[in-house]
């Protein structure tokens, strides 16, 4: 009887509670502490709920985390390149989502990545001696342990924590994540918001907006959506076990405001992400929409799916797309200005040759000359952007 039920003698549902919480606690460790704790430092945790988070790791998992925080830094630092170790945009989705974990192991094996992207990971003696030196001891003493409370249905309950935890992190998020969903942010990758409620993977279901403000330590960024890892931060703060480093920055903006100064192209290039989406909803969008309702029938399927290919950074377009994004521009010279005047603020930020004094001239230059364009949802947002602020109003 003891080798059936082992010591806790769990009715059936009992399993089917604690397969979930042992489920939850892993996920939790990787999206806290392996992911905004150690990785992007959105956060500092306390040393205890580091080092208990790192042997639930060891003992769930095998994970170790100067392996972990190494091949994601260089995910962002490579994103949907060769040099990325999961892109489902290189290796295809089919690869990323059911062999993610085989991917992870590869790369782990590579010194150089480790070397030179995992930096400041835990390097204490049992660091060294036990969780790196044998990260498979920890699941085999879990496996044992399951065994020892749980009898036989325990090794169910072990190998669905080894097959679950794989498949969600490694081949959902990197997968999926990278695939399939929705953006708020046009980022220079292909990430997606899989699902606006972040529960089942702790928030890492919130990709797009982690890959736009990566150290951020809430991932939520819209009134609808759900982060459920902030909210266990938000629980730790309260009694002191976390320290909320950095969150994504929200717009201050003055209505009253016209003077433009160097505070504003600051606050601009702060808030350039939230920028570029204010641009696609309040420029472009009622663009396309008016140039679709007066297009004849023969274009008005072309600017139906104009949106997209005006906002997705050229990068991410493929062949087709382009074309496409060409054709439409052909067709309507307001689409073509408000496209353009788009790629002129985004090369704003990104030309870091500039001087202060040279960026603020051309920031000045470009609010002038769009206020002149005679497209009055271009000419109101030129406005709204002269008062941004990065003081609090």
């Amino acid at each position: 009887m003891f080798l059936i039920h082992g010591f806790l003698h769990l009715p059936l549902w009992g399993y089917f509670i604690i397969t979930p919480v042992f489920l939850h606690l892993t996920i939790l460790a990787v999206t806290l502490y392996l992911h905004r704790d150690q990785t992007h430092r959105g956060l500092d945790l306390h040393p205890v709920v580091r080092h208990v988070f790192r042997f639930w790791l060891w003992m769930t998992t095998g994970m170790v985390t100067c392996e972990w925080v190494a091949i994601h830094r260089k995910h962002h630092a490579r994103c949907e390149t060769e040099d990325d170790p999961h892109s489902p945009q290189v290796k295809g989705l089919r690869k990323v989502l059911f062999e993610g974990a085989e991917l992870y192991r590869i790369e782990a094996k590579n010194a150089e990545t480790i070397k030179k992207y995992g930096r400041g990971t835990p390097d204490d003696w049992i660091e060294r001696h036990l969780y790196s030196r044998h990260p498979t001891l920890g699941v085999s003493l879990m496996l044992i342990m399951d065994v020892l409370f749980m009898g036989v249905l325990g090794i169910t309950v072990w190998a669905v924590q080894m097959l679950t935890i794989p498949f969600l992190a490694a081949g959902v998020i990197n997968g999926i994540g990278h695939y399939w969903g929705y953006r708020n942010f046009e980022t220079r990758d292909a990430a997606t918001n899989v699902s606006p409620w972040g529960l089942l993977v702790g928030g890492e279901e919130l990709h797009n907006n982690h890959h736009a403000f990566p150290s951020s330590a809430k991932f939520s960024l819209r009134p609808w959506e759900v982060d459920l890892g902030w909210w266990y931060i938000r629980v730790l703060e309260f009694f002191q076990l976390a320290n909320i480093r950095r969150v994504a920055p929200t717009p201050v903006i003055s209505e009253s405001r016209r003077h433009v100064d160097l505070d504003t192209v600051q606050a601009v290039i702060v808030n350039r992400l939230h920028v570029l989406r204010y641009y696609s909803r309040d420029v472009i969008r009622p663009v396309v929409a008016s140039e679709k309702h007066t297009a004849d029938i023969a274009h008005r399927n072309l600017f139906a799916r104009a949106r997209r290919l005006l906002t997705r950074d050229e990068t991410l377009l493929d062949a087709l797309s382009r074309a496409r994004l060409q054709k439409t521009l052909a067709q309507s010279p307001t689409l073509r200005t408000v496209y353009e005047f788009r790629q002129r603020l985004q090369a704003l930020w990104g030309n870091s040759t500039l001087s202060n004094e040279n960026l603020l001239q051309q920031f000045k230059e470009w609010c002038a000359q769009a206020e002149t364009t005679g497209v009055a949802t271009l000419r109101e947002f030129a406005l709204r952007l002269r008062g941004y602020t990065l003081q609090p109003m």
